[in-house]
């Protein structure tokens, strides 16, 4: 029987975020006395536009398995507050990430913990990791579906787009994702605006964190405070998180969709995973997969159908399954 709970926990900046438990109660059991086939720990979250209902099908197929997942929705998104502050994606990343991973490894105590984002989610997590470089070797296995940050531009179509995209956005503040059939959740200027910059200028850079603020423990307290946020950070100091992907050793498993055109193409996306490799850092164990008509696939697959669909859930799926048993701790 599958069983669902919510719990909320509240970020430095005073953010009730929504984190909701997904397993089955039965599947756990049966489980629960062979140390040999132990149930895993998985933490799931999704992208811009979105709720928990983007990743609840998958967490509910892992359930299956006698896998713990726990869903994080952002600030703004689904059960979790409304900020009265705006947000991007590096707020998300330091502050709701931040409280949801100190609730599960300090509060619940977990001893093991598998990653499952989808488009956004994968650049909050990875910029979360580099901030806070402890965590890495707590998690066991990473899997990102369709995630990019600096490689949308694969074409001068691709380019104009996204200018339209920011300039619409700006017009109107926001972006009304319900009525582009978009997701349920509308996203602002200010979120969408460092998701357009990064591609546009083909980089990774931190809206407020300076080079010198980070260290071999990762990014420094006095970087987060209100006072440092507000300041404007010139080019040659900004934080590059680019720079420092190779220290995510964690194994990851990367998922590109061939029908992803705008949001996250293949390219893009392969750009991002090549970023994390580095041979002396031992990445070796991360794999990218494209999947497409052309590779013998069941679809070419769209920026969310490669995620939530049937086909995603009888071929994709269980590759997700298998890389989290590989890595089982």
């Amino acid at each position: 029987m599958l069983i669902e709970n919510v719990n909320f926990v509240t970020t430095k900046d005073t953010v009730k975020i929504a984190i909701w438990e997904i397993f089955d109660n039965e599947r756990t059991h049966q489980l629960s006395n062979n140390a040999a086939n132990k149930g895993q720990n998985i933490f799931l979250t999704h992208g811009t536009f979105s709720d928990k209902k983007t990743c609840l099908r998958i967490a509910e197929y892992l359930a299956g398995f006698g896998h713990h997942c726990y869903i994080m929705e952002w600030r703004g998104h689904g059960a979790s507050s409304i900020p009265t502050d705006k947000f991007n994606f590096e707020t998300v990343a330091t502050y709701d990430f931040a409280v949801t991973f100190d609730y599960l490894f300090n509060e619940l105590k977990l001893t093991n913990l598998h990653c499952v984002t989808h488009s956004g989610g994968g650049a909050c997590l990875t910029m979360f990791l580099i901030q806070n470089p402890y965590y890495i070797d707590k998690i066991n296995s990473i899997s990102m579906f369709a995630c990019q940050v600096y490689g949308a531009i694969v074409s001068p179509k691709n380019h104009l787009k996204i200018v339209a995209a920011k300039l619409f956005t700006r017009l109107f503040d926001y972006i009304p994702a319900k009525k582009l059939k978009l997701g349920p959740i509308n996203e602002s200027y200010f979120t969408m605006n460092q998701w357009y910059e990064w591609n546009l200028h083909k980089n990774f850079h931190s809206s407020f964190i300076k080079q010198k603020n980070i260290d071999a423990n990762g990014v420094k307290k006095s970087a987060f405070n209100s006072s440092a946020r507000q300041q404007n950070v010139a080019d040659s100091e900004v934080f590059d998180y680019r720079q420092h992907m190779p220290t995510i050793t964690t194994p990851i498993y990367a998922i590109s969709a061939k029908g992803d055109k705008f949001i996250s193409p293949t390219q893009g996306c392969l750009s991002l995973f090549n970023d994390f490799n580095h041979p002396a850092n031992n990445n070796s164990a991360n794999v990218f997969r494209e999947y497409a008509l052309s590779h013998g696939d069941l679809d070419d697959y769209t920026h969310s159908r490669v995620l939530n669909s049937r086909p995603a859930a009888k071929e994709i799926w269980p590759t997700v399954a298998a890389w989290i048993e590989k890595y089982a701790g």
